[in-house]
């Protein structure tokens, strides 16, 4: 995952660099988020075999991953840190002690499943959704 959630404000603010690459809408899979989100504006990235779509819903940053064929894998939401699972905030003082979380979000799989991500020292911390240790990914 390429993306940068900023926790400057309750909500986050997301940033973005996907491979760098800035889609135009007639480039992307665009019907399954429009479906989703009718009348909402997003700016679309690549993100390795997906697309992804940054936009912002009721003041909160998000972004939908979408497959070429159109259909939704994920969509984040930029969250506070304070908003974290207890026991994400303990895991990171064990395993990334003096390391502050810089970013936070809330990801909902296309199957339902909720994921939270922390990110510290240039790695999503990802969590399942009762905060259990999943995986680290390079940011």
């Amino acid at each position: 995952m390429k993306k940068i959630f900023s926790a400057a404000s309750a909500a986050g603010l997301i940033t973005i660099s996907a491979m760098g690459q800035n889609l135009k809408e007639s480039q992307v899979p665009a019907a399954a988020f429009e479906k989703k989100y009718p009348a909402m504006k997003g700016s679309w990235d690549k993100e390795d075999a997906n697309y992804e779509v940054n936009f912002r819903q009721e003041g909160k940053s998000m972004s939908a991953l979408i497959e070429n064929s159109g259909t939704i894998v994920e969509i984040e939401t930029g969250i506070s840190i304070n908003d974290l699972p207890e026991s994400v905030g303990k895991y990171m003082e064990k395993h990334y002690a003096g390391i502050k979380i810089k970013e936070a979000a809330r990801v909902v799989k296309a199957n339902g499943d909720t994921n939270y991500e922390a990110e510290a020292n240039h790695k999503d911390v990802v969590f399942d959704a009762n905060g259990k240790f999943i995986k680290e990914m390079k940011d």
